[in-house]
């Protein structure tokens, strides 16, 4: 269950109370993710129609110092027509308000707009397409945004966690991960792609962070790993979530097709970005199997996280090094 801080109901009430929301009618527990607290809050309404939010209490990962620019992101994007949900304002105008967890320790609290939706476990090809448009879109509308964050998951870091982790410790989840990091890190560290377009990057666009009704998006979520970086690194991103199974052992090529098209219908990519994806999508994968690689050796075994299999993205690395031609300029011919 992700809510590590319990608010009474007297506390609660009165920190709704901040804002100009209505009056509190329910507050239920979220047991999805594992860094924060969260709750659906349901209010009165300004109307009395009643309304819903997301109330999420940063209790680990989180630098609040950068809260200002995951937030004032969400209002701007919003802002744009993206469909990303927009942050609450206390009724002074702060973005996020300050109480103690359990442990005594001051943590900021954000008040979320919930959006409709669901996320898809088995996407289809228009599901795919829907959110290649999506995230060119919300490129797009970033480019005004005047925010500046640096990736704090990019090139260096997937080095600090291999060595964190050790060749042992990569030997240990699996010999074949031990050899796909010793063979193609330091080839990505040496030859990763300088000097393409860059713009603030969602950089985490996997399905759960995705709502959808239909073949529709309706909600791009979960902006904490955002950050300016590399535009086609994204999609690079977002392609190795989306297109293959959960084991990354089946690559399904109709996602493939239709998540860039879908894209390239709305941001067409430059002939240096298009040359530059196999590689970019190589770093995708490693990026994330280095992530689930020191979280599978460094997380407590009677922690309440389901560990997820470095090998998955391992395995992409290898097929996008392999098969170059999924992002062939076919693919983005008009």
């Amino acid at each position: 269950m992700a809510v590590y801080t319990h608010l009474g109901a007297e506390d609660m009430a009165a920190l709704i109370a901040e804002f100009d929301v209505g009056t509190l009618v329910s507050a239920k527990g979220i047991a999805e993710g594992v860094s924060n607290s969260n709750w659906l809050i349901e209010t009165t309404g300004q109307d009395g129609r009643g309304a819903r939010f997301i109330l999420t209490m940063y209790e680990f990962r989180i630098d609040i110092g950068e809260l200002p620019y995951f937030l004032s992101l969400l209002d701007h994007l919003a802002a744009q027509g993206c469909p990303v949900p927009r942050t609450i304002h206390s009724r002074d105008g702060r973005l996020y308000l300050e109480r103690p967890n359990a442990a005594g320790e001051l943590k900021a609290l954000a008040l979320i707009e919930y959006l409709p939706g669901v996320s898809v476990s088995e996407p289809t090809a228009a599901q795919a397409r829907a959110v290649g448009q999506s995230l060119a879109q919300m490129h797009e509308a970033a480019a005004s945004f005047r925010g500046v964050r640096a990736n704090g998951m990019g090139v260096a870091e997937w080095r600090r966690l291999a060595d964190a982790c050790g060749v042992d410790g990569l030997a240990e989840i699996s010999p074949e991960l031990a050899r796909i990091v010793a063979e193609n890190l330091p080839r990505l560290e040496h030859d990763w792609p300088a000097g393409l377009p860059a713009s603030v990057i969602h950089a985490d666009l996997f399905p759960d962070n995705v709502l959808m009704l239909g073949s529709t998006v309706t909600g791009l979520i979960d902006f904490y790993f955002a950050c300016n970086d590399t535009t086609a690194y994204d999609v690079a991103v977002t392609h190795a979530a989306w297109c293959f199974d959960a084991s990354g052992t089946s690559f399904r090529p109709d996602l493939s097709q239709a998540l860039l098209e879908g894209y390239r219908d709305r941001r067409p990519l430059s002939a240096a970005e298009l040359a530059a994806l196999p590689r970019l999508a190589q770093g995708a994968a490693m990026r994330f199997a280095m992530s689930r690689a020191y979280d599978w050796l460094n997380t407590p075994a009677d922690a309440l996280v389901t560990k997820k299999d470095p090998m998955a993205f391992a395995r992409r690395l290898e097929f996008y090094r392999d098969h170059p031609e999924v992002f062939g300029p076919e693919v983005f011919a008009a």
